[in-house]
């Protein structure tokens, strides 16, 4: 189910019978006392201003999203709901995703949101490893861009919530440091990745748990997929019998 293009369709419903209604409609039930208000007409002038406000704010300015998976820990928990920057790349029309007026570009280590490109209706969340142009090497847990190692620290075991038996490090990807997990004893798909121009080559934060651009059905995200950067959890929510809420994550900035 696409919501965008239901709320497209609700919008423009709405707004056309509340503008007949202005127009012509309006001027009938004037002239002939009688005729009372449609039903539909009252219905459309109510709804239509909210409408019209939640997809001004859902396609241009920001559009929450719950994280479903654990393929982004420690950085973002399943169980997490976040704010997306739809504007920060650029503004882009709602359902054909038409970028309409340039603004800024995805840098290296931005966590970012994106439509799948096998499958338009699902997205995606993972971290922006390699721009349009990089060489991108991944191997013994290690990544190098344009031939050069990130930087990496070991920082020992992960003791938080969503996976058990891994390590935890620091790497310093573009201009900031993030944590990532790196499961003890598991492999997952290494290789060099020439990224083509107009698109960009993401990876989640948990390392060897992540179906990102390594594999195929993912692989490299065409600039006109991209949907915006994720920038703060509003809030976590699980069932009580996972532990519960874990209210020191709202608010927190998506780093």
């Amino acid at each position: 189910m696409d919501f965008a293009l239901i709320l497209v369709i609700a919008t423009g419903v709405t707004g056309v019978i509340w503008a007949l209604d202005l127009l012509i409609l309006r001027r009938r039930r004037a002239e002939d006392e009688s005729r009372g208000e449609p039903i539909i007409v009252e219905y459309a002038r109510a709804f239509f201003p909210i409408l019209l406000f939640v997809l001004v704010l859902r396609s241009f300015l920001y559009e929450p999203f719950r994280i479903p998976s654990g393929s982004m820990t420690p950085t973002l928990l399943e169980g997490d709901f976040i704010f997306v920057n739809k504007f920060v790349y650029g503004l882009r029309l709602p359902v054909v995703n038409t970028k309409l007026v340039e603004i800024g570009e995805p840098e290296r280590g931005d966590v970012m949101v994106f439509k799948l490109p096998s499958d338009a209706g699902t997205n995606y969340i993972k971290r922006v490893v390699g721009l349009p142009g990089d060489v991108v090497e991944y191997r013994n847990k290690q990544l190098r861009i344009n031939g050069e190692p990130v930087p990496l620290k070991l920082l020992g075991d992960y003791e938080g919530p969503g996976q058990s038996g891994a390590g935890i490090a620091i790497e310093r990807l573009g201009g900031a440091e993030h944590e990532l997990l790196m499961i003890h004893g598991r492999q997952s798909p290494e290789g060099t990745f020439v990224v083509p121009q107009g698109h960009f080559f993401m990876m989640g934060d948990n390392r060897d748990n992540s179906r990102d651009s390594r594999f195929q059905g993912v692989g490299f995200i065409p600039e006109d997929r991209l949907v915006g950067k994720a920038v703060r959890i509003w809030m976590n929510w699980r069932l009580p019998s996972e532990g519960g809420p874990l209210w020191r994550r709202i608010g927190s900035k998506i780093e």
